[in-house]
């Protein structure tokens, strides 16, 4: 049977609690005969509604004073099936089975009229729901009004375990209360934020558990890093998930059985582009909780005394009132700093005079892990310099849980391409060539960051679009082939757009050995086996965390050609050269400052980007000095700072380090107990033999007997750099050859 009924209002207001809808005795009694044996009691029969909120099942009971072909439905009811007043609506009687019985049905209460007061307990309603609505069916997401000692209730079905006797059902949408039967658990409705509503003997697996609604989760359910556009960060993300929130997806009980508490912080540190405001910007799209509260570091700051600090409580006020209303049942708020650096600098180290920033981090501890400390917070920070954050707030119970967000490794970064190059690819924009091309990009990309992956995206995007406008037609565009293709990505990167900030640069390296390296016998390939021996050792030898080498010779001999080649081909993931040059007009204190930072860029955990292996050349040591024969003369605070760094070890042991310094003044250095600094120290000689001198010419010049005329023509020592400057002032104008002669006479007023 099934019929078309008009609604209406229930027929009196207190019959709004009983949750059933009211039919004229008539309509009653046919819907009743046409399913009879449904297991509910004589004056009561189930329909199915099937209004604009979809199916929704009633228990119907006969009214007198119901017109026939109307259907009294109270307002409650109507809200949650959708029906308006007037309405048509069709009504089916539904026939419940075994398998709608119900062995837990688990509702959330909230008081009818907001900030009401109330102290019930939990026991208490669930008997008096099943005795109430015995019989009647629900399904997930119904609401009802509960009239309870003389308290108004709103009652919303959160889940269904369907199982009677123990022997699992076949389940489904709807579910059936079976009294003597069915367990009612009743729990405080989430985030309700009412401190005077209270209810207490809550049971275990009330708000969660069971098969039929399981416990809400922390997460949301269809959320994939891949689509939020983060890539290659697969295993920070799962040590995030261990720490800060596995504990916060069991109920409360259990960690308090553990004897723990929930992590209420941690620091994301690592270099710039590399993904961690990302993961602030989307961290609301993958926690089912508060709405994350983002603030950059900076935007905290204020003017007026005070205000900075009352901007910090205003953060933690929400969580506060709702951990006061709610306890262990609040939900997660989420507070994001963004350059945390800014706010929370050791305290001592800013000296403006006013102490607003050390107020900030008092303010900012005593919130997170203070007296009265909240258990419904996780405060993330990110930063690129972690080392300037004051240690209290990293220490466990506050921001505990630090996480280096580094350089993605090859894998990484061909997940990272995939996500860049996703949409051009689906919309078919990306040439078949430059799709089987991803995986060799990615091994091509060493040292990229995920926006430096964006940028050469961009930059190989940008040839495409060149290339497939003409402007000479009034900017026309070809539409129909506008696709990247490999060589946009290969332009991209051969050209220099898309550069990596980190890792060896390998330009200002080449620079330094323009001419290659000569071969100039014995003594050359013994330095270069040793140097060559030192780089393996640093690689895999567990005891040797630190390597640092001077090369020492006169002028001239080819010490920093050979130590720049040496780090180019060492294939250190980082490696950089400190010369005098970058710090000219620098005072003591910057010039040490800018020192420390390339040491700290290589050898610790916050400021190292995963590079396990790190290579520092020190250039001309003597001119870092300041050091002049004169006097003599040096920095001694620049001589300190260098002594400490050099024999500083990486503080963790598979982090390496090598150091390549290159002097022309040995002698001097050893007077200052700088040579004393280094594990080896090489000599790189001047050539004096005939034989050294033609092995050093065999490349430029091709004839021998010139060759050998020049060789012979030297009768002092000379340096390899010297000899091929000289080389070519003596080369005639036509590049056939050098004249001895002119070579004799070029070398003479070179040496003289």
């Amino acid at each position: 049977m099934q019929s078309t009924l008009t609604v209406d209002n229930a027929p009196a207001k207190s019959l709004a609690y009983s949750n059933r809808v009211y039919l004229h005795p008539s309509d009653f009694a046919a819907f009743k005969s046409a399913s009879p044996a449904q297991g509910v009691a004589d004056d009561c029969c189930l329909l199915l509604l099937s209004g604009a909120g979809g199916d929704w099942v009633f228990a119907a009971s006969a009214y007198p004073t119901m017109a026939a072909g109307k259907l009294g439905v109270a307002s409650m009811q109507r809200r949650t099936a959708g029906l308006e007043i007037d309405a048509a609506v069709d009504v089916a009687p539904f026939t419940a089975t075994l398998d709608t019985g119900l062995g837990k049905l688990r509702v959330s209460l909230a008081p009818f009229k907001a900030g009401a007061a109330a102290d019930l307990d939990a026991a208490e309603v669930g008997a008096y729901f099943a005795r109430e609505y015995g019989c009647q069916v629900f399904a997930v997401g119904q609401k009802l009004a509960v009239a309870f000692k003389k308290n108004a209730l709103i009652a919303t079905v959160e889940g269904l375990d369907f199982g009677v006797g123990g022997q699992a059902r076949g389940g489904g949408r709807f579910g059936q209360v079976l009294p003597g039967v069915t367990q009612v658990m009743p729990f405080k409705e989430r985030g309700g934020g009412n401190p005077n509503f209270k209810l207490s003997n809550v049971a275990d697996g009330a708000a969660g558990g069971g098969s039929g609604g399981p416990k809400e989760s922390l997460f949301n359910s269809d959320f994939d890093f891949a689509k939020l556009g983060i890539g290659g960060l697969g295993s920070e993300f799962d040590t995030i998930f261990r720490r800060a929130f596995a504990s916060r997806i069991y109920p409360s009980h259990l960690i308090q059985q553990m004897g723990i508490t929930h992590v209420r912080g941690m620091l994301l540190f690592g270099p710039p582009g590399c993904g961690k405001t990302l993961i602030a910007r989307q961290i609301g799209k993958v926690l089912n909780a508060r709405e994350p509260k983002i603030v950059n570091g900076p935007e905290v700051l204020d003017k007026y005394v005070g205000a900075s600090e009352e901007k910090i409580r205003e953060l933690f006020a929400d969580a506060e009132a709702e951990q006061k209303a709610e306890g262990d049942d609040s939900m997660l708020h989420t507070i994001i700093f963004d350059e945390m650096d800014a706010i929370c600098k050791s305290r001592g180290s800013v000296r403006d005079g006013t102490g607003v920033s050390d107020s900030i981090v008092n303010q900012l501890l005593s919130k997170i892990d203070g007296v009265d400390s909240l258990n419904n917070i996780l405060v993330i920070g990110m930063t690129n310099r972690k080392d300037m954050i004051d240690e209290a707030i990293l220490r466990p119970g506050r921001l505990e849980l630090h996480v280096e967000i580094g350089l993605p490794d090859e894998a990484g970064r061909l997940q990272i391409l995939d996500i860049k190059t996703a949409t051009m690819k689906k919309a078919g924009r990306l040439a078949p060539d430059a799709v089987d091309a991803l995986p060799a990009l990615a091994a091509r990309t060493k040292n990229f960051s995920g926006a430096e992956l964006e940028g050469l995206v961009k930059s190989a995007s940008s040839y495409a679009l060149r290339r497939c406008v003409d402007v000479a037609k009034g900017n026309a565009i070809d539409d129909a082939n506008l696709k990247v293709v490999r060589s946009d990505f290969d332009h991209a990167l051969d050209s220099g757009e898309a550069v990596a900030a980190f890792g060896a640069k390998q330009e200002s390296l080449e620079a330094l050995y323009r001419d290659g390296l000569v071969d100039y016998g014995f003594q050359f390939r013994e330095i270069k086996g040793a140097l060559d021996r030192l780089v393996e050792q640093t690689r895999v030898s567990s005891k040797t965390p630190l390597m640092t080498v001077l090369l020492e010779g006169r002028v001239a001999t080819g010490k920093t050609a050979l130590a720049a080649y040496t780090a180019a081909h060492a294939e250190f993931p980082f490696v950089r050269v400190l010369s005098a040059d970058a710090m000219i007009g620098y005072s003591e204190s910057a010039k040490c400052q800018h020192i420390q930072k390339f040491f700290m860029d290589a050898r610790e955990p916050a400021r190292t980007y995963k590079s396990n292996l790190s290579l520092i050349v020190v250039d001309d040591v003597e001119r870092i000095l300041e050091y002049t024969p004169v006097g003599p003369r040096f920095s001694n605070t620049v001589l300190q700072t260098l002594l400490v760094l050099l024999k500083k070890a990486p503080p963790e042991d598979h982090r390496k380090l090598m150091v390549i310094a290159t002097t022309s003044v040995a002698n001097h250095l050893a007077d200052l107990q700088l040579t004393d600094a280094f594990n080896v120290v090489l000599n790189v000689p001047q050539l004096e033999s005939p034989e050294e001198i033609a092995a050093a010419l065999a490349d430029r010049v091709p004839d021998d007997a010139q060759r050998a005329a020049i060789a012979a023509a030297i009768n002092k020592p000379i340096g390899v750099k010297q000899l091929l400057m000289v080389l070519e002032m003596a080369r005639d104008p036509e590049g056939t050859g050098v004249d001895p002669n002119n070579f004799l006479a070029c070398l003479h007023h070179v040496l003289d």
